[in-house]
This record gives structure tokens, C-alpha cells and sequence, in this order.
């Protein structure tokens, strides 16, 4: 019988058995001794934990049995199942139904919704069978049981009252699977009942129950209900009769309920409740939530919000000093239901929503409204570091299968390693035999007399020297293979390793739309958030360090941008003002972008404020384009407002912007049109964790500066130099860019030059550009970067460090703290100038010769073989890298190969050629080819030779080359 039609089978059985067990429960609920339905329901979890086995599905059978085990006892008078118990089994009954119903295909995604649900259940059952049957004789004494695990037990620690409910059910499956119908629904709002009772007033610190694990669940919980709480809330204002909408806030404060019962939090039990039942009276049509009941209810989101964000140390003390505001909050949102209870005036204020830590504090105002005298602040202070703490990394399933499958394939690549190096050790001991066989040979030469010996000899060392060339032949073609293998695995490897460290872009922003909308109610405005790209993959770290730029420049553009209803309706536009904001991928980078349709900015306002800040002068002022004006506003503590507020006009949050930008290697430019309104657009990295970079030496060392901060690199002549007041200039783009020496801001020792012409790369900040003078290009390399060891605390100028490919380690330049470091040294007159003593080439270097190949064996015969004749090699793996190569280095020749990835040896040729400084650089053409038509189409390209392959075996690649550069 073939695996579908057992599952077939498996579903039929759970369906019968699950029937029997629904029955048996709803007559133990009202004859809790029936010893007939106790056995009948032993029988049908005992064959359900029988057909789970059959078919491999684990989690039922372990469910099945702690629920046969639960029964048992009950049989046994060990256990008394009261009302609440015999839900907690129906919920079971109910998720053994799902399994049963769900698809093999399914199963998986099926298990990863549902692994809180079943955990939660079993260890509640758990709790049920340790539990001491409670002397219920004194109905007029509340007696407590307590349950404690062993050590080793990772059950939950309860104390309960015994009046009360022993569990709340845990969540209700059908949010997660269409596979449970209504019918099925063991939560329904006729089931439910909770018991309060008056207890006298805890300490002020709630001690924890639940061991911090299950706390840790409970928090990533409250994290996700919270925010369908927040959504749903704000969407219910637009249309409170929403069945749907009103259906999902029922199911996500119960789910809240269910979870804060497992963990013993009874505030947050008393508080998700009532929002509960005001959810159920609004679909019984019995209340209507108005914009009013929704800031109440908003503000008991906010308080269940807080425990999202706070560390389990510090739980038990947070709870203790909120008690009152739970209880106010509770009332509140109980006069929602009786509102005869409660006078509106008694109703407490909106609690102000927890919002991220900012990177740096609001200027704070004095009583008159004026900004108190502190200077302003700018992103680059620095602060203390905060205490780290474990996060909790939420991976999908289907993601960490590939990851764990691509290390497992890694681990078995790598076994290949030793058995080559014992295939190696075999050469070796080869050649050995070859050497004494060429003795021997020898010897038997100088015996003249002997010449059988010596022909014996010399056909034994042909054979010895055969054996070797085929086994090097055979061992070098299976290295290729291995790096071609090992190269895309890795490649696999990286990139399911950055997805599973990506999270979708509506994790970071779910707070905003419930931040407009207070906001513009706050200012008296009309304001729609529109969010589109809410599934768009962030890299979780950006994502973190969004936030705080994202929400200033939102709150900007609700405070200053949006014109009050008024006034957009004499414009012709209408009340409600809208704000875009909009992720998405391009180009390899993350873009988001901020539009508002307000009233805009007014550049002449702003190039009038620049004169007026004394940043520039009204000649240079009126030469600037809207977009270098636009820049101003990203200045620390610039700002086009009028006044000071408390939401924004400080100048600080663009700031903040600008700086987060450049910190991840990305860039941030706005853009405004006066009656239309402002746009604000990231062009952001997709990963933090590799970074793309230029290689540089500099002082004989390679060092590493992130693309994304370069603004150009060039070639300079040394007669294109020109002297101003002791400092040395050249002009790039109509623009004179100042020269520093790399060695003397890294300071390290100065080394000869390696070329005539000198090698720059043109960095800056927000308004400076400086020419970095280095040593030579290395090209560009994607590095994984990892932080400085903490203990160095912050190295001047370098940001991070890397491995490169050959594992030596290499330097990443902090740009920003270099242009700092650039204009001490100008400000100090301590400038190094770049004479003749800098440029002085060295006579007796060697000449240098790029091979492009994409074949390891090609490259290794031909730089040995260019090596020995005294050339320096350098190899690139294809005709991109080759192009990049001489682009950013100095050659003397390129060999390249024809047939290649991405670009060919033809398109590579065509490239040199064409361009204006390489066109005079000479080029062999290698290859397997050796047509007519082959040799026509490479010398048409502009090579210098085409030479076939076979040119190893003699001196015409040689002769060639030193035709070309010379010896």
C-alpha cells in the first residue's frame, strides 16, 4: 500500500476517532466520572496515537499520548477533569482533526504555524496530569496549587487560584488553517468562561511563573498580535461595522488572552479579556467603536505593546510599577461596554506610544516655547554603548532546510580535500623515483662502456616522467572541478545564508501608520499613510537602523508638508493629505522613497536661509542647482521651519538621515516642488554583511574603501598637478579636487612609486572633496566585513576588517573619519606635497603582463611560464575582471583566452582599444581555435598576436612577449 493512500486512511481514523472523543467530552462535562466515556476516550486518542505511528506523523502520536495518559489518570481518580481541563483536551482534539486533514505537501508550513499551539497544549495537559486534586469541601476558601517542575523539566510553573480557569485555550487553529471549520471551533464565544475574583493587591514586583522560554514565546506573540491590533484598530475608524476586521481584533486579543494565561501574567489576562468582549459586542452590533472607543482601545494596545520591548529581568518590576495604569486602562475599556460605570471624565489619557530609541535627543524647550542654549546636536556625537542582549532571529523553515542542506553538501565537499592530498603525496613520492632514476642515469653515463645500462635507464625515466605528467594532469584537472563546485556552492551557501538574515519591510514600519494617525489628529490634519513594498526583503540591520530616519522624516512631512484641510481645499486639492512610502529593489540596491503631495519646499527660501547661516555667499549661493541646495537640509541642525515644535523644526532628524545613509555605504537625496510637495529617496545596500569595495595598496599594505563612498577613481599625470598656496590640486569635472598622500593620513612610511602617472580616488562628505593619493589600484573585491574587536575601541579612520580570497587580512577605510582626519592635517599646515621624491619610478621593476583565462590550468602554465623569464603576472579568472583589471591597474601586456564567461577574449580586446588611455596597450590572444576565420576576427578586434595553445610546448608565446614589452 503506497504512502497516499495510508495518509488516506491516517485522515479517516483521526476523522471517526476525533468524533468519538468530541462526544465523550461533552458528556464529561457534565458527568465528569463517567468511568463509559473516560474508556472511550482512551480508545480513540490510543488509535489515533497507533495510526500516527503508521505513518510517521510524530507530533500527533506525542499528542495522542499525553492526552491517553491524561485520561488514564482520570480513570485511575488521579485527576478530576473539570470544565476547563475538558476544553484544553477539545483543543487538542481539534489540532489531532488539522493534522490529520492537512497534505504531506502542506505538513511542513503546517508545523510552522502551528509549533506554539502544540507546544503550549502539551505542556498545559502536562500540567493538568501533575496537578494534586484540589479539596473543593469549603466552597467559602480559595485554596492555591502550586506546580513545580523538576530540574530538568521545562514545564511551566503556575499558580492559580482554584476557582479559576486551570488553562485559557491556547489559539484557535482556524486563524491559521482553512482545514477547521466553524463547527470546529472549540473557542467560540458560548465556551468561554473566566471566573474573576477580588484578590488583594500584589507586590511591586509580579514574580514570573513561566520558565524564560516560554516568556520569550509569549513576547514574539504579543509582538505579532499586537501589531494585526494596531492595523485593524486603525482600519476599523474607516469602516466600524467591518465583520472581517472586527473578526481578526476578536481572535488577536484572545490569542494575546490565551498566551498571557500560560505564562501567569493575570494583568495582561484582565486587560485582553475586556478588549475581547468589546470586540464580541461590536460583531453582536450590541456597541459601535467610534474614533473615541478606538483611542482607548489603542491605548491598552500600547500598554501590551510595552512588554514586547521589555527584557525578562526586568519584566517582573515593570509589571509591578503598571498595575495601576493596567487597571485604569481595564476600566476605561470596560466602559466601552457599561458606559453608565464610568464618567467620561474618569477616562485616562491616551498613553503616549512606545517609540524607538532615537539616536540623538530633541533640543529641549524652555517654558516660553524657546530652544533652551544647547548647541545642536549632530549624528556623529558619540554615545555610550548600550548592553547587548540575545536576540531571537526568526528563520523560515523551508529557508533553514536549504541552509542546513547547502552545509551538508559543504561537509562533504570538503572530505574530497584529504584523499587529493593523498593523491598529492603519491606525486611526490613519484618525482622522488624520477630523481633517482635521472641519478642512476647519470652515473651510468659516466660509465661510457655500459651502454645497455644507460638506454635501460633512460626509457625507465621516460616512463617515470610520463606517469608524473599524467598524474599532475589528471590531479590539476581535478582541482578545476573541485574549485568550479566548491565556488557555486558557496555561492549558494552566501546567499541563503543573507535571505534568512532578511526580514519583509512591514516589520519595520508597523508602528508608523498608528503614528500618523495620532499625529495628525494631534495637529488637527487629514493624513493617509499609503505603504507599498511591505513584502520587499530588508536586511534585518537596516531594517533597525531605518527606523529612526524613516520616522523623523514621516513626522516632518505630517508636521510641515501636509497643509492643515483649510487651506488644501482653497488649493484645489482635497482635505485629506497622502504620504507614499515605498520600498523595492533596483539595481542591485534597496530604494525607498517619502512623498508627500504638501505644500512643498520654496528654494528661494532656502538658498536666502544657506546666505543667512553664513554657509555660503549670495554670488555662490545664486550658482547653486535646486539639487546642491536640496542638500543643505541634510546639514546637523539646519532646518526651513519657522518654529520650533515639539514634533520637528530642530534641524536634527535629516541630519540623522544623512548620517544613517552613509553609515550603511548608501546615499540619501530630496527632491521638492512648491504646491506639489517633497520626496525623499534611500538608495541603500541589500546586506550589511558584504560589502563591495576597492582594493588599494597603500605603503605596501592592501587596503579596502567601499564603493558606495567613492565618488571617482582616475589616473593623474603628474604635469596635470598644479600648486595653490603650498597645496597641490588637480581639476576633475570642472572642479579642483585637493591632493593628500594615503600614507600620511593612515600615517604609515612612504613608499617609491610604482609609476609615473599617480593613482587617486576622489572621496568627500556633504561638502568637501579631497583626492586620495595611493600607492596603486588592486580592483574591486566583495568582502564579508566584520566589526573591530570591541577591546580596540574606535581605530581612526578604519571602520571594519576582512579576509581576503587568499586569507590574508585586510583593512576597510572609514571615509567619513578619513575626510575628518584629511582636514586636520590641512587645517595643521602639515600637508606632505607629492614631488619628484614621491613619483620617482623604479628603473629595475619588472614588466607587468595580465592573463585572462578562465581555465586554472591555462593560468598556472602561463604565469609560470611568464614568471620564469622575469615578468610579474597578474591573472583575472574571465574578460570582466579582466576589464576591470586593466582599467584600474598598470600593464604592460594582456594574454587573454577567447571563450569565456560574461565577456569573451573578442569583446575584451574591442574594449581596450576603444578607450582612450588603454588603446595603445598591447594584447596576445590565446586559444584552442586555430581557424582562419578565428584568427581573422581577433586581429580585427586590434590584437597583436593570435597564438593557439600549442604554444606552450615551444618559445613562441615567449618570443612574442618580449617582442611586444621587451625583456
Amino acid at each position: 500500500m503506497n504512502d497516499y493512500n495510508l495518509l488516506d486512511l491516517f485522515r479517516r481514523e483521526i476523522e471517526t476517532q476525533v468524533d468519538i472523543l468530541k462526544e465523550s467530552l461533552a458528556t464529561l462535562k457534565t458527568q465528569p466520572s463517567s468511568m463509559t466515556d473516560l474508556e472511550r476516550a482512551t480508545q480513540a486518542v490510543h488509535s489515533i496515537w497507533g495510526s500516527a505511528r503508521l505513518v510517521d506523523r510524530e507530533v500527533a502520536a506525542n499528542l495522542a499520548q499525553i492526552m491517553k495518559e491524561c485520561f488514564i489518570a482520570a480513570q485511575n481518580k488521579n485527576v478530576i477533569l473539570g470544565e476547563e481541563q475538558i476544553d484544553v483536551l477539545l483543543h487538542g482534539s481539534h489540532l489531532l482533526l488539522s493534522i490529520g486533514k492537512t497534505a504531506a505537501s502542506d505538513f511542513e508550513h503546517w508545523m510552522s504555524e502551528h509549533a506554539w499551539e502544540l507546544t503550549t497544549t502539551q505542556k498545559t495537559i502536562s500540567i493538568i496530569l501533575k496537578s494534586e486534586i484540589i479539596n473543593q469541601s469549603s466552597p467559602n476558601k480559595q485554596e492555591i496549587v502550586t506546580v513545580s517542575p523538576s530540574q530538568n523539566d521545562s514545564s511551566l510553573n503556575l499558580e492559580k487560584n482554584s476557582n479559576a480557569d486551570i488553562t485559557e485555550k491556547i489559539r484557535e487553529s482556524s486563524l491559521h488553517s482553512s482545514q477547521i471549520t466553524s463547527p470546529l471551533n472549540p473557542w467560540d464565544n458560548t465556551n468561554v468562561t473566566t471566573v474573576f475574583t477580588d484578590t488583594p493587591n500584589p507586590p511591586k514586583a509580579i514574580a514570573l511563573t513561566a520558565d524564560s522560554s516560554m516568556v520569550d514565546l509569549f513576547r514574539l506573540e504579543v509582538e505579532t498580535q499586537v501589531g494585526i491590533m494596531n492595523d485593524c484598530l486603525l482600519a476599523l475608524e474607516g469602516n466600524p461595522q467591518s465583520a472581517q476586521v472586527l473578526e481578526s481584533l476578536m481572535r488577536a486579543a484572545h490569542s494575546i488572552k490565551g498566551s498571557a494565561r500560560i505564562v501567569a501574567l493575570d494583568a495582561v489576562v484582565g486587560l485582553a479579556h475586556v478588549m475581547e468582549d468589546c470586540f464580541v459586542a461590536a460583531q453582536n452590533k450590541t456597541i459601535t467603536l467610534l474614533s473615541a472607543q478606538v483611542d482607548i482601545l489603542l491605548q491598552g494596545v500600547d500598554l501590551l505593546q510595552g512588554i514586547s520591548s521589555i527584557d525578562n529581568t526586568e519584566l517582573p518590576n515593570w509589571l509591578g510599577e503598571n498595575q495601576a495604569i493596567f487597571a485604569e486602562v481595564q476600566s476605561a475599556v470596560t466602559g466601552i461596554l457599561n458606559p453608565q460605570v464610568i464618567p467620561a471624565k474618569s477616562i485616562p489619557q491616551p498613553i503616549e506610544p512606545v517609540e524607538p530609541e532615537k539616536p540623538n535627543a530633541p533640543v529641549p524647550l524652555t517654558a516660553s516655547g524657546e530652544e533652551s542654549e544647547s548647541k545642536p546636536v549632530s549624528s556623529q556625537s558619540a554615545t555610550e554603548p548600550a548592553p547587548t542582549q540575545d536576540r531571537v532571529v526568526r528563520v523560515n523553515a523551508e529557508n533553514l532546510n536549504r541552509i542546513m542542506g547547502l552545509a551538508g553538501e559543504s561537509l562533504i565537499e570538503a572530505n574530497w580535500l584529504q584523499p587529493h592530498a593523498d593523491s598529492m603525496m603519491s606525486l611526490k613520492w613519484n618525482l622522488l623515483d624520477l630523481s633517482r632514476t635521472l641519478e642512476q642515469l647519470e652515473d651510468a653515463l659516466d660509465r661510457s662502456n655500459q651502454q645497455q645500462s644507460v638506454k635501460q635507464h633512460l626509457q625507465e625515466a621516460r616512463i617515470k616522467e610520463q606517469q608524473c605528467l599524467d598524474l599532475l594532469s589528471d590531479r590539476l584537472n581535478e582541482l578545476e572541478l573541485y574549485a568550479q563546485r566548491t565556488a557555486n556552492l558557496s555561492d549558494r551557501l552566501y546567499r541563503e545564508v543573507i535571505t534568512s538574515n532578511m526580514r519583509p519591510f512591514a516589520d519595520g514600519i508597523q508602528s508608523f501608520p498608528r503614528m500618523i494617525r495620532d499625529l495628525a489628529r494631534k495637529l488637527g490634519k487629514q493624513v493617509k499613510l499609503d505603504i507599498v513594498g511591505k513584502a520587499t526583503s530588508v536586511d534585518r540591520d537596516i531594517l533597525k537602523k531605518l527606523e529612526a530616519p524613516l520616522t523623523h522624516i514621516l513626522r516632518n512631512a505630517t508636521d510641515h508638508g501636509i497643509e492643515m484641510p483649510s487651506e488644501r481645499i482653497e488649493k484645489g486639492k482635497p482635505p485629506e493629505g497622502t504620504i507614499r512610502l515605498e520600498a523595492f529593489h533596483r539595481g542591485g540596491m534597496l530604494v525607498i522613497t517619502i512623498t508627500d503631495d504638501g505644500k512643498g519646499i520654496n528654494l528661494e527660501q532656502l538658498r536666502q536661509k544657506v546666505i543667512n547661516k553664513n554657509l555660503a555667499t549670495s554670488e555662490m549661493a545664486a550658482q547653486f542647482t535646486d539639487a546642491e541646495l536640496m542638500e543643505f537640509l541634510f546639514l546637523p541642525g539646519f532646518s526651513t521651519a519657522k518654529q520650533v515644535t515639539e514634533i520637528s523644526g530642530r534641524g536634527v532628524g535629516l541630519d540623522i538621515a544623512k548620517s544613517m545613509a552613509q553609515e550603511v555605504g548608501g546615499t540619501v537625496r530630496a527632491v521638492s516642488q512648491v504646491g506639489k510637495g517633497t520626496s525623499f529617496h534611500f538608495q541603500l545596500p541589500l546586506t550589511l554583511s558584504v560589502v563591495r569595495t576597492l582594493l588599494v595598496e597603500i605603503s605596501g599594505r592592501p587596503y579596502a574603501i567601499p564603493l558606495a563612498r567613492i565618488e571617482q577613481i582616475v589616473i593623474v599625470e603628474p604635469a596635470s598637478i598644479y600648486e595653490v598656496e603650498n597645496r597641490q590640486y588637480f581639476t576633475m569635472n570642472q572642479q579642483n579636487i585637493g591632493l593628500i598622500a594615503a600614507y600620511q593620513v593612515l600615517e604609515l612610511p612612504e613608499f617609491p612609486a610604482k609609476s609615473r602617472d599617480i593613482s587617486v580616488v576622489v572621496i568627500s562628505d556633504q561638502s568637501n572633496a579631497y583626492g586620495l593619493v595611493v600607492d596603486q589600484f588592486l580592483g574591486e573585491r566583495d568582502l564579508v566585513v566584520r566589526p573591530l574587536d570591541a577591546r580596540l575601541g574606535k581605530v581612526r579612520d578604519i571602520s571594519a576588517t576582512s579576509l581576503l580570497s587568499d586569507g590574508s587580512p585586510v583593512l576597510v577605510v572609514d571615509v567619513t573619519d578619513m575626510v575628518r582626519t584629511m582636514d586636520a592635517i590641512l587645517n595643521a599646515g602639515q600637508l606632505n606635497k607629492l614631488g619628484m621624491e614621491t613619483t620617482t619610478i623604479l628603473l629595475d621593476q619588472p614588466k607587468k603582463v595580465l592573463v585572462v583565462d578562465d581555465s586554472i590550468t591555462v593560468r598556472e602554465m602561463e604565469r609560470k611560464l611568464l614568471e620564469n623569464r622575469g615578468y610579474q603576472v597578474d591573472i583575472a579568472v574571465d574578460g570582466m575582471e579582466g576589464w576591470n583589471a586593466v582599467r584600474t591597474n598598470h600593464y604592460d601586456l594582456v594574454i587573454s583566452d577567447i571563450d569565456m564567461p560574461r565577456m569573451n577574449g573578442i569583446e575584451l580586446v574591442r574594449q581596450i582599444k576603444n578607450h582612450s588611455r588603454l588603446h595603445s596597450l598591447p594584447v596576445i590572444i590565446m586559444s584552442y581555435r586555430d581557424r582562419t576565420e578565428d584568427r581573422i576576427q581577433g586581429m580585427e578586434a586590434g590584437a597583436d598576436y593570435y597564438l593557439t595553445k600549442s604554444s606552450f610546448h615551444d618559445d613562441t608565446l615567449v618570443n612574442a612577449v618580449v617582442d611586444l614589452v621587451g625583456r
